[in-house]
């Protein structure tokens, strides 16, 4: 808050935010807290910008639920993921997209460590493809190795089902693959040791 003290350059008064294509409101947040807690957001209502004076400003590529945990975290300090355990990851992924998007660096490891925690069968798979689509290799390593050692809890959950990127597929069976091989490797080994007869 600090920050809202002695700078003339930042904007005065309220926005109202029109998300997604409903336009659905988010109502009354303060532009100069906005623009100390984000670069984006300083940018956006900077000097000689047209939102500068704008009552409202239309938001189009995210949710309602995620877009208010976005000014929520911005104007609290304090992160909604929502309840339940796939709802809290989905939000996770879509708000760490947002604070990429508008240079929350603190909010976007915040998510990232909420997604990590949040690995778990009925998560496993989904997690894995947005891990691979956003190119987040911990996660993505994270989430190959739960599935490949919790692979019966994962397949009850319906993550197999929930599968939609073919790339992840091949990926997931070359895993299995690997493990087989590694099996047989082992067996053969103690074959050869004389430990172990099958």
């Amino acid at each position: 808050m600090e920050k809202t003290w002695g700078d003339a350059t930042l904007p005065q008064g309220m926005v109202t935010f029109l998300v997604g294509d409903d336009e659905e409101r988010v109502e009354h947040v303060s532009k100069n807290v906005l623009c100390v807690r984000s670069v984006f957001f300083r940018t956006m209502f900077g000097i000689g910008m047209k939102e500068r004076d704008a009552a409202e400003v239309t938001v189009l590529e995210t949710d309602l639920a995620s877009f208010t945990a976005l000014v929520r975290y911005l104007l609290t300090d304090q992160l909604d993921l929502g309840e339940g355990e796939g709802e809290q990851a989905r939000r996770a992924l879509v708000l760490r997209q947002l604070a990429h998007k508008y240079q929350v660096p603190r909010l976007e490891l915040l998510c990232a460590q909420a997604l990590q925690e949040s690995v778990g069968p009925a998560t496993a798979v989904p997690l894995l493809e947005a891990a691979h689509t956003m190119g987040d290799g911990r996660l993505l390593a994270q989430c190959r190795r739960f599935v490949a050692d919790h692979a019966a809890e994962v397949r009850a959950s319906g993550g197999v089902e929930q599968l939609r990127d073919l790339g992840v597929a091949k990926g997931l069976l070359g895993d299995a693959l690997d493990q087989v091989a590694e099996l047989k490797g082992a067996r053969v080994e103690r074959v050869d040791n004389g430990l172990v007869r099958f």
